[in-house]
């Protein structure tokens, strides 16, 4: 344990939609042809991109969140998660410095590069204006003078106009240029109305991935931002001591001894998941088997635990609802006891009934009494932080955690054993269904930020009648 070098660089922006995510596969892809063994990691509560990284370009990934973790806890997850790698990438979100509720830098990406000493790279879309460019860069690089930033990529840029652009900007802003990436109409995307597109869904995404890559290798000068990654800060990869607190106890050294098998949905409607999460519950030492709630008729054997992260069941709903083998399993695993973590589709699944956007209405599982219903817009999006009114699986009364909202859909009865606060903001309500077997509602939550609670899930699951 100690130091250790991690060569690394965050790929950010002066806004959401500049290119970020294109950039970032591109850029990874290009590594990788390099024969560059690659990680990546992403800025902020995003699950889909983290997706992309990991489906689309067969990189280790993870999450980098100042509001969830502090900063000890995301450079030992960086460091210890990225060690073995040549190079890591890391994605930002949104603009660089935008934070919380709007109105502040914690939470930012520029508060990941500070915390983390990582160099930036921002992506500059250049359509559609030249001059000002400088204004608005000089502007960012004024605003916070620790800002990190040794480089810029411009984005949909026409060849003709880059070079003069460049020689602008590096004179006006102090800066360099490292190359661009021209308007390419055979890597566009498009998005679902109401929801973003996961990676299964896009038509040719790996040839869209190779083309961006052959295209970056040929206008951004690639062994630069190698060069300017190998700058980073070294890290200390030793775990930092209230981690230690729980990953050592006596608790955890008790369920690492038994491996308690947990089922966890995975298919096309359940598969939103930090992959931290998996990462802390492997590192616990539960036994993770996968299913599907679309095409399985059973749980795996031996299941002792569930867990049901969130997707989009709402637009499986009529296969969810068609699979009665599965609606059963599951329902009769509730009703004997199995311990069932449950986070926003996971939590839909658990009610009784899904009406879609077009008024069908889908039977689920029922174990819970609500009407799951589109409200056609995002509802309580964003950040929250939540206290436990009752004991229950993640823990006694009073236990807190701090999660993230993203969903379309509600519920007729989102459960009252938590109340959910908006930080920066005079929002608060109730949510949650929690007790000793059941931890359920809309809120995602980041595993790290509060470890104990997948500890107690897992003491819990021990504690379990039987296995199904």
């Amino acid at each position: 344990m100690g130091k250790v070098k991690i060569n690394r660089i965050l790929i950010s922006a002066l806004s959401s939609g500049c290119g970020k995510t294109t950039i970032t596969c591109g850029l990874i892809r290009a590594l990788k042809n390099r024969s560059l063994k690659v990680s990546a990691r992403k800025c902020g509560p995003d699950y889909i991109d983290t997706m992309f990284l990991r489906t689309a370009l067969s990189v280790p990934v993870g999450n980098l969140d100042p509001y969830f973790t502090d900063g000890d806890v995301m450079r030992y997850l960086l460091a210890s998660g990225c060690k073995d790698s040549d190079i890591t990438v890391i994605e930002g979100v949104m603009g660089y410095y935008d934070g919380l509720g709007g109105v502040s830098t914690e939470g930012s990406t520029y508060e990941v590069a500070g915390e983390t000493g990582t160099p930036v790279v921002l992506i500059v879309d250049a359509s559609g204006i030249s001059v000002t460019l400088s204004a608005m860069i000089r502007g960012v690089l004024d605003y916070k003078k620790d800002n990190n930033v040794k480089g810029l990529i411009l984005n949909r840029v026409s060849p003709a106009f880059y070079d003069r652009l460049k020689d602008l900007l590096e004179k006006e802003c102090g800066v360099r240029v490292l190359g661009y990436l021209e308007t390419l109409d055979d890597i566009k995307t498009g998005s679902r109305h109401l929801g973003l597109m996961q990676p299964f869904e896009i038509e040719k995404l790996t040839d869209k991935i190779d083309i961006t890559a052959v295209s970056l290798e040929k206008t951004v000068d690639i062994d630069a931002l190698i060069g300017i990654a190998s700058q980073a800060e070294e890290l200390r990869d030793e775990m930092p001591t209230e981690l230690e607190r729980v990953m050592a106890g006596k608790e955890a050294e008790a369920v690492r001894k038994r491996h308690p098998v947990i089922a966890l949905a995975s298919d096309e409607a359940f598969s939103f998941c930090y992959d931290d999460n998996i990462r802390l519950l492997k590192e616990l030492g539960a036994d993770i088997r996968y299913f599907s709630p679309l095409k399985d008729s059973a749980l795996p054997e031996d299941t002792q635990g569930i867990i049901l992260y969130g997707g989009y069941p709402e637009n499986h709903a009529d296969t969810l609802s068609e699979n009665t083998a599965m609606l059963g399993a599951i329902g009769r695993a509730h009703a004997a006891g199995i311990p069932i973590i449950a986070e926003c589709g996971g939590f839909m699944y658990l009610c009784d009934s899904l009406k879609d956007a077009e008024g069908n209405t889908y039977k689920l599982c029922g174990c819970l009494p609500g009407a799951v219903y589109n409200e056609g817009r995002l509802t309580r999006f964003g950040y929250m932080e939540a206290t436990a009114f009752t004991d229950g699986l993640y823990g006694k009364a009073g236990t807190t955690f701090r999660g993230h909202e993203f969903h379309h859909y509600d519920c007729s009865d989102n459960g009252s054993d938590f109340t959910a606060h908006k930080p920066g903001r005079d929002i608060s309500y109730s949510c949650m269904f929690h007790s000793d077997t059941l931890a359920a509602g809309f809120p995602h939550i980041y595993a790290y930020a509060n470890p104990e609670l997948y500890l107690n899930f897992l003491v819990r699951v021990l504690r379990a009648p039987h296995s199904v």
